[in-house]
């Protein structure tokens, strides 16, 4: 088992650290070679009745069923104990990555109101809107540690978002449709009907807890033999989903040669993106807490968890592709920015203080 770990651990590091570019590579080729990703994303295996509840299954469904089971299996256990002594932080966190994004969205739709296409300025807001009510994504633990960050607290913010989305996400997206023209009310109450309890618990709570579960049954020598395997399989799922989303929007955007909406979706996400990291700083001043905590607060706010947001527009908003170019690019932008600040508290941290050796 060791010597399997060992064959998987050179490309799991290969695709870890050049993850964005892969991720860029991705988009690039759905946008000229859409075929496959559309294949990917059609791809279903009908319905199942679980408790007089219809339940549909499909292929992207597994691949985001696969990620989440991943995010559970990753967590170590042990940091889990020090959570009780940051339940303020923690709540104040959670509820600064829901209310930041909403006033931040909110100003963007009256901007918007100037821009001569309505409906494009309507596919930004339900983009964006997609974007603040997902979890927080498992990925900030990840630049968290890369950052000696707070990894207990780091995973805190993951699961609890995660545990609480079939109640916070539905809720975030009707008070996004009150932000909309009329039209786009009606998608966004339609999203969040679709992102009910069910389904999140179904596809983002009950896999990213049985993953916990296993965490906790099996020896942790053999979880460190198999990890380089398992983060091998996570990064190959979401560059997949990835791709497979960017095939339904990215060959009408080239072809239409909007230039000027892809743009403006990169500049407004952009600033969403900047936004939530610099709520995570704001609120480390607030709280005073130290710089290993400051770090997690920052990558925990200002990044999501999109494939979940991806993959229920494509189920949802087939007729709107449109709607996950912000998804994509946010997508993209949160690990350019993650990385911006792992260079700069890195250089911050290598600076000795005065008075020090």
């Amino acid at each position: 088992m060791e010597n399997r770990g060992l064959t998987f651990l050179a490309p799991s590091q290969f695709i870890h650290h050049h993850l964005l570019w892969f991720l860029i590579s991705a988009y690039a080729i759905a946008a000229v070679s859409p075929t496959a990703g559309l294949w990917i994303r059609n791809t279903t295996f009908g319905d199942v009745s679980i408790f007089q509840t219809k339940i549909h299954i499909s292929l992207l469904l597994l691949l985001l069923a696969t990620l989440m089971f991943n995010a559970g299996l990753g967590v170590k256990t042990s940091h889990l104990k020090s959570l009780a002594h940051k339940t303020q932080v923690l709540f104040a966190g959670l509820t600064a990555n829901l209310i930041i994004p909403m006033i931040y969205i909110f100003g963007v739709t009256l901007v918007m109101r100037l821009w001569y296409e309505p409906d494009e300025a309507q596919h930004i807001l339900v983009g964006l809107a997609l974007v603040a009510a997902m979890p927080i994504a498992g990925a900030s633990t990840a630049w968290a540690q890369n950052s000696n960050g707070n990894l207990a607290l780091s995973l805190g913010l993951v699961l609890s978002s995660t545990v609480l989305s079939p109640i916070i996400t539905p809720v975030a997206l009707q008070v996004f449709g009150e932000m909309a023209s009329e039209e786009y009310e009606t998608v966004l109450q339609d999203l969040a009907a679709y992102g009910s309890g069910a389904f999140l618990g179904l596809w983002i709570v009950l896999p990213s807890m049985l993953g916990l579960g296993v965490r906790f049954a099996l020896p942790e020598a053999r979880l460190t033999a198999v990890m380089p395997f398992v983060k091998l399989i996570n990064s190959v799922v979401l560059l997949l989903l990835n791709y497979a989303n960017g095939s339904v929007s990215l060959p009408q955007a080239v072809a239409d040669r909007d230039f000027d909406f892809l743009a403006v979706t990169l500049a407004i996400t952009t600033g969403l993106c900047i936004t939530a990291f610099a709520s995570g700083y704001g609120l480390s001043r607030l709280f005073k807490v130290d710089h290993a905590e400051r770090v997690s607060l920052m990558y925990g706010l200002g990044m999501n968890n999109n494939g979940t947001g991806l993959v229920l527009a494509s189920l949802v908003l087939a007729s709107y592709p449109r709607v996950m170019v912000p998804i994509i690019f946010y997508n993209l932008v949160q690990h350019l920015v993650a990385g911006s600040v792992h260079e700069v508290t890195g250089r911050n941290a290598a600076v000795p203080k005065p008075g020090g050796t």
